[in-house]
C-alpha cells in the first residue's frame, strides 16, 4: 500500500493504481473460485464508487455515476442485486425491495417482494382483499366461466390447465414465502442467498405475466 501512495503522489494521477487493481483482480487469477472473486470485487467497488469507477466481472474498470452516500456504495457492491439485474428480473421486484437489497436483507427482501404481487393484483382486478383469497376471487372462473383476471383467452383445456396453474403457483408463494415470514421471528427463519436471488426470481415469472393479464369484468 505504501508502494502504491508513493507512485500516486509521484504520478499524479491513479493510472498505475488502476493497473494494479486490473492485474490483482484479473479473473484469470481466481481458477474454479467465482464466488471469492465477486467477494473482492465487491469490497473493492464499495471504495470505488466513491471515484467514480467500478471493477467489473472481466476485472476491468468502468466509469459509473460517483457514489455520494455510503448506502449508494453498498448498493452498487450489493451482490445480490447485480445477479438479478444479470437475470433481468421485473423491475418491480427491485422496486420493492429496494433498501432489504442494499443491507443483504434476504428475509425482508423475500417478504417485500411478495407482498409485491398481492399489490399488483389488487391494483389489476380492484380487489381489495390478500393471500390466496385474493388470487380465488381475482382469477377463479366460477359459474361464470370467465374470472376477474385472465393469463389468457381460456378457449381451450390447455389454456384453462396454465390458467389454473398460474392461481395455484401464486397461492403457493403466498403460502411458502410470505406468510412464513409475516408469522415468523427472523432468527427462526433463515435464507441463503442462493434461495432469495431464485425465489426473487421467481417473482419475477410472477410479475410478468400478471402485466399480460385482461381484465374480462367488473369486480
Amino acid at each position: 500500500m505504501l508502494a502504491l501512495k508513493t507512485r500516486q503522489l509521484s504520478d499524479k494521477c491513479g493510472n498505475n493504481v488502476g493497473a494494479f487493481i486490473e492485474t490483482i483482480l484479473d479473473p484469470a487469477r481466481f481458477p474454479g473460485q467465482p464466488e471469492k472473486h465477486k467477494d473482492f470485487c465487491s469490497a473493492v467497488n464499495r471504495v470505488l464508487a466513491f471515484s467514480a469507477l467500478c471493477i467489473q466481472d472481466n476485472g476491468k474498470l468502468k466509469q459509473v455515476p460517483k457514489a455520494s452516500t455510503v448506502s449508494e456504495a453498498e448498493e452498487r457492491a450489493s451482490r445480490l442485486k447485480q445477479s438479478l439485474l444479470d437475470r433481468k428480473v421485473h423491475p418491480d421486484v427491485l422496486k420493492f425491495c429496494r433498501a432489504e437489497l442494499i443491507e443483504n436483507n434476504y428475509f425482508h427482501a423475500v417478504f417485500e417482494a411478495t407482498k409485491s404481487v398481492a399489490d399488483k393484483i389488487r391494483n389489476l382486478s380492484g380487489v381489495n382483499l390478500d393471500g390466496s383469497i385474493l388470487v380465488d376471487e381475482a382469477f377463479g372462473i366460477g359459474l361464470s366461466g370467465y374470472p376477474l383476471l385472465a393469463f389468457n383467452s381460456l378457449q381451450t383445456p390447455t389454456e384453462v390447465s396454465e390458467h389454473k396453474g398460474l392461481m395455484n403457483l401464486m397461492k403457493g408463494l403466498f403460502g411458502a414465502f410470505r406468510n412464513v415470514p409475516a408469522h415468523a421471528p427472523r432468527i427462526n427463519w433463515h435464507i441463503e442467498e442462493q434461495d432469495a436471488l431464485d425465489i426473487l426470481t421467481f417473482v419475477s415469472l410472477i410479475h410478468r405475466r400478471l402485466d399480460s393479464t385482461i381484465k374480462t369484468r367488473v369486480p
